[in-house]
């Protein structure tokens, strides 16, 4: 399938040897899924850094934080019953689901947009407390005025919910704790209020009723979230079938709030589609792409540590020139470019 992404030419740009381990006894499993700004005149990424444990035979090994920040190390027998360890990303031990690898955030800056170097001067941004040790993932970077907010993926043994931090500098960040329960995640904040409103796209799950839908929240100071409605669904038969779910902050466009999401059907093949929302009243979608914009079709999107995978949650705009910064197949950072007027005339509006 055909698609209308422009890659960069020099794609993969970070690989895991790019970067080094946090501390002594990990390694670079992955880099995925980076959240994307400008500041101080640069582009920034705040790339989700996967880290594992070298494995040796007989033994398996899976990381977890402990309450303050650190990575304990956990040790099972491969021969023990109670372990199932048949997923690449999930162990089952004891009754118990862990990740096989922790997550965490790092800084890269770059002034052209396509060589990204870590500046020893910023810090790392690690899972703290019990409701995030099992790592933080996939952030999104919202600015509003002088402030970026960061809404996260926190996973822990209690489940996955959505955290918040702020900052201005980029140094110093104020936590604003657990804003959606288990289990969410994908949450967007929009770059502007609305009638006085903050609103934010999310993505809540369900195994038994419903399925991985988008939804669509407001607020009055980002914290305390209400007035849910479900706004994009999966579609059967198509390559959105199994899950759908927010990108980055919905863009500003003369017909509507245009949406980058991903899908994914039944086979965790992941494509990135579009829609748009009424700018006065995000709950009314207007228009949704009936075709994938972006298709894994590159060998760094079809083969890394989980293939046929382009995930993105965050971009740049300028003018009409998007450029997105994506996970490819669960392992590489990649760039592409695309025109806004061009997605636009992609979208259907027979909903």
């Amino acid at each position: 399938m055909k698609d209308i992404a422009k890659r960069f030419p020099e794609n993969p740009l970070l690989l895991p040897k790019d970067l080094k381990p946090s501390q002594d006894g990990l390694q670079v499993i992955s880099l995925l899924n980076p959240g994307v700004f400008r500041f101080e005149e640069k582009t920034w990424l705040l790339v989700r850094v996967a880290e594992g444990v070298a494995q040796k035979e007989g033994v398996i090994f899976f990381p977890a934080l402990n309450a303050t920040g650190n990575t304990e190390i956990i040790e099972v027998p491969l021969n023990d019953p109670n372990l199932i360890a048949t997923d690449a990303r999930v162990i089952s031990y004891k009754g118990l689901d862990y990740l096989t690898t922790v997550s965490h955030l790092r800084l890269l800056r770059s002034d052209d947009g396509i060589r990204f170097s870590e500046p020893e001067a910023k810090a790392s941004l690690f899972g703290q407390g019990y409701l995030e040790r099992f790592g933080i993932e996939d952030c999104r970077v919202t600015q509003i005025d002088d402030t970026y907010y960061l809404t996260y993926t926190a996973v822990s043994d209690s489940g996955v919910g959505v955290g918040l931090k702020t900052t201005k500098d980029w140094q110093h960040f104020q936590s604003g704790g657990m804003i959606l329960p288990p289990h969410n995640k994908d949450c967007a904040i929009f770059e502007e209020t609305i009638q006085d409103k903050y609103y934010c796209l999310h993505r809540p799950s369900s195994k038994e009723i419903g399925g991985n839908y988008i939804w669509l929240a407001e607020s009055s100071d980002t914290r305390q979230w209400g007035n849910h409605q479900c706004i994009i669904k999966t579609r059967p038969g198509m390559w959105d079938s199994a899950r759908v779910g927010a990108g980055a902050a919905p863009i500003r466009t003369e017909h509507g709030w245009l949406e980058i999401y991903h899908g994914a059907n039944a086979e965790h093949q992941y494509c990135l589609g579009a829609f748009v929302m009424d700018l006065n009243d995000p709950s009314k979608v207007i228009g949704r792409t009936k075709d994938p914009i972006m298709v894994p079709t590159e060998a760094y999107e079809l083969s890394g540590f989980f293939g046929y995978v382009v995930f993105t949650n965050g971009h740049i705009v300028d003018g009409d020139q998007l450029t997105i910064y994506y996970g490819a197949a669960d392992e590489f950072v990649c760039g592409a470019r695309f025109s806004v007027q061009e997605i636009l005339s992609k979208l259907t509006y027979d909903q």
